[in-house]
């Protein structure tokens, strides 16, 4: 559940960007975190093969067609490492994490995974947002993995970064509660001042990575192609959870030295 602006505002929270320091990364290059430090994100980083993906994209049609006769969205499969484990392996997988480890040191937490499904012509989009405005964290030390389950180009609406934004520090954004084409109630206006978007065009079995203090949003799908990615977010483990979200977060490298975060196990249901 999406806390609401009140629980949020009643929580002390420092949102600001921490630069990456890591001068021997494992699995990313010293350009890929100077990147990443400069712009906020990283993308086309190949971590399946086509037939190792084809093999997920059936297993999330399967979850998708059976939340579907169960009267839920394609946007609606959230949390799901808590309730699938094969939700639960994508987040742990090793080769995501090692890259998510460079960025964020060698104790870290995943916490979120949300398949962001947009069915052909479903005529929703995400208005530009930053991912740290909506979440109980403290500090912001949070990056965001976008794994491409479709592939994901501008035809059929792939994701936009705007570069540079996450060192803005937390941005005034507006409520848009009533909007029940936004699958967000967040907005950042003007955005136009920030600079120039750039798509997010990634083959299935890629993934992009960026910080949560960077706008990002995505427009409608208008195509007749699916788009589907499944989000998986990650902290480190010095970061403080509130309104007990700190029960969700499973720790996926190395370990959690004061017994903060919930660390639950794999479930039994695929």
């Amino acid at each position: 559940m999406i806390p609401t602006k009140e629980e949020l505002d009643r929580l002390t929270r420092r949102l600001e960007f921490h630069p990456c320091t890591n001068e021997h990364p494992q699995t990313l290059t010293t350009e890929q975190i100077a990147h990443f430090n400069r712009e906020g994100y990283l993308k086309d980083i190949r971590i399946f093969s086509e037939d190792e993906i084809a093999d997920i994209r059936r297993y999330f049609d399967r979850l998708l067609a059976d939340v579907l006769a169960k009267g839920g969205d394609s946007y609606s499969i959230s949390t799901a490492h808590m309730k699938h484990g094969r939700v639960y392996d994508l987040l742990m997988h090793p080769q995501i994490v090692t890259c998510v480890t460079d960025l964020l040191g060698d104790n870290v937490i995943g916490w979120g995974s949300h398949f962001f499904c947009k069915m052909p012509g479903d005529g929703k989009s995400v208005s530009w947002h930053q991912d740290a405005s909506y979440w109980p964290l403290s500090p912001s030390k949070t990056v965001t993995v976008w794994l491409a389950i479709d592939d994901a180009d501008v035809e059929n609406a792939c994701m936009n970064y705007i570069p540079g934004t996450h060192l803005y520090g937390h941005l005034t954004y507006e409520l848009s509660e009533e909007d029940d084409r936004n699958v967000l109630d967040q907005k950042v206006p003007d955005i136009e001042r920030f600079g120039a978007p750039i798509p997010v065009e990634l083959k299935a079995g890629e993934m992009a990575i960026h910080n949560d203090l960077l706008l990002h949003g995505s427009k409608a799908n208008e195509s007749t192609r699916r788009r589907c990615g499944l989000t998986l977010r990650y902290c480190a483990a010095d970061v403080r959870a509130g309104l007990d979200w700190n029960l969700k977060g499973v720790i996926v490298s190395g370990s959690d030295p004061t017994g903060h975060w919930g660390n639950p196990r794999r479930p039994d249901v695929e």
